[in-house]
Parts: C-alpha cells; sequence; structure tokens
C-alpha cells in the first residue's frame, strides 16, 4: 500500500515521440519513498518514458503530472555516460558543483551554501578526499559516486538514474548499489533504468517492466511471480 505523497502520476499516457507513441494507455503512479526499477529490452521505450518523466518530451496523448514539490528541477538525473564525459577535464568539486547550475539561473558565483551541500553530497558518497582531483583521472565507479554526488545536489526529492552501473566491475556496481539503498533509506525516491534483473529484485520496491508496447508495474515479488520476469530468463 502506498501511504506516501504522489510525485509522479502517468494517466492514460502515450509515451512517444513525434507523435508516435511506443505505449499507449499507460498508467503509473511515483510515491515519496518508492525505489523503482525500470527493465526491459532495448527500443522498449524506457528512455523515452524517462525523457517524458523529466519534462524534456511531451507524452503524445494523455497526461503526466508532477507534484509542485518537483516542478522546479528538483529531480535530480545520472544518464548514460559517454566517452566524452569520461575524460572531461574538470575537477571532482567543479562536476559536483555543476549540478547547482540550472537554480542559479544568471547568478555567476556559488553561493557558500551551495559548496557546503557539494561538500555534504560528496561525503555521502565516501569520496570527499578526492574533491581537488581531476574528474577524467578516476576511475569508473569513482566516476559515477561524483555524477551521483552531482545529481544530489540538483535533487530534493528524487532521483533518475539511467543504467547507472553500466561499464562497471561487480565490486564497484555493488558498492554503487549499497548508495543507493542508503539513500533511499533515508527517503529519496529512485527511478532507475537497469538490465542488472539478477542484482535489483533484492534491492528495489517495485519494477516496470516494458516489452512490446505493453507493460507490468508492481512491486517485486509480484513481478517475480508474472510471466514478465520469464522475458529475460
Amino acid at each position: 500500500m502506498d501511504n506516501g505523497r504522489c510525485l509522479i502520476s502517468c494517466v492514460q499516457a502515450g509515451i512517444g515521440y513525434d507523435n508516435k507513441a511506443i505505449l499507449e494507455n499507460f498508467n503509473f503512479k511515483v510515491f515519496e519513498g518508492d525505489y523503482i526499477c525500470v527493465v526491459g529490452e532495448n527500443g522498449s521505450g524506457k528512455s523515452t518514458l524517462i525523457k517524458t518523466i523529466l519534462g524534456l518530451i511531451k507524452p503524445v496523448s494523455g497526461q503526466v503530472k508532477l507534484h509542485d514539490t518537483i516542478k522546479n528541477g528538483s529531480v535530480g538525473y545520472l544518464p548514460q555516460q559517454t566517452q566524452i564525459q569520461k575524460h572531461f577535464p574538470a575537477s571532482v568539486m567543479e562536476v559536483v558543483l555543476s549540478g547547482f547550475l540550472n537554480s542559479m539561473k544568471k547568478r555567476p558565483i556559488f553561493k557558500a551554501a551551495e559548496k557546503k551541500e557539494a561538500l555534504r553530497n560528496l561525503n555521502r558518497m565516501e569520496i570527499v578526499s578526492l574533491r581537488k582531483k581531476c574528474y577524467g583521472e578516476l576511475s569508473g565507479g569513482q566516476q559515477q559516486r561524483v555524477l551521483l554526488a552531482r545529481a544530489l545536489c540538483a535533487a530534493k526529492k528524487i532521483l533518475v538514474l539511467d543504467e547507472p552501473v553500466t561499464g562497471l566491475d561487480p565490486a564497484a556496481a555493488s558498492a554503487l548499489y549499497d548508495i543507493l539503498e542508503k539513500l533511499n533509506k533515508e527517503g529519496m525516491t529512485i527511478i532507475m533504468v537497469t538490465h542488472d534483473l539478477e542484482n535489483i529484485t533484492n534491492r528495489a520496491g517495485k519494477i516496470l517492466h516494458i516489452s512490446n508496447g505493453n507493460y507490468f508495474y508492481g512491486s517485486v515479488e509480484e513481478y517475480v511471480h508474472s510471466d514478465y520476469s520469464n522475458i529475460f530468463g
């Protein structure tokens, strides 16, 4: 049973682009404190759904409603990394502070409170000692922690992550999952796109599985006993 506040609501939504829906009549609610994993084959519409939730593209039909508390840039987004991003020539602290850019508008200088919050998030990721290091010199796992700290600077209610463990070794992936689980227990709502079903079914609270224009959305227990859980089997 969902007792928290509803942050995102998709009502009979058509999810797609160029006026063509990949997913139709989509009903989906995200509540405070949810930990939702989005799974599905490549091309099923996972990334399009995430972009719709973030407001980057509009639904083809129906409605996608955001609660007032998250309408003004309070969602932290961790996209898939590109090769260019991996070699970005900036310090760790500069990358993390860039998470505040959307809220700064035309203000050219970071406030002391923003710098303090950036350090707090680096501490939460257990990488504050790396704050002066060049981002491009870090390991893949360290870079993901930096980007997660950056996303936390933007996030007040929700973290949205797109394949955050891609390219990480098992130890680094497990450490990142531990961090996300801790953040969720602290009250952060998490929506994560992943192919790593084996390792997330004992961590997530809900599964959204998109497949061939259809979808399943429910608890992990319900998912395990559904036909959808056999698609990747």
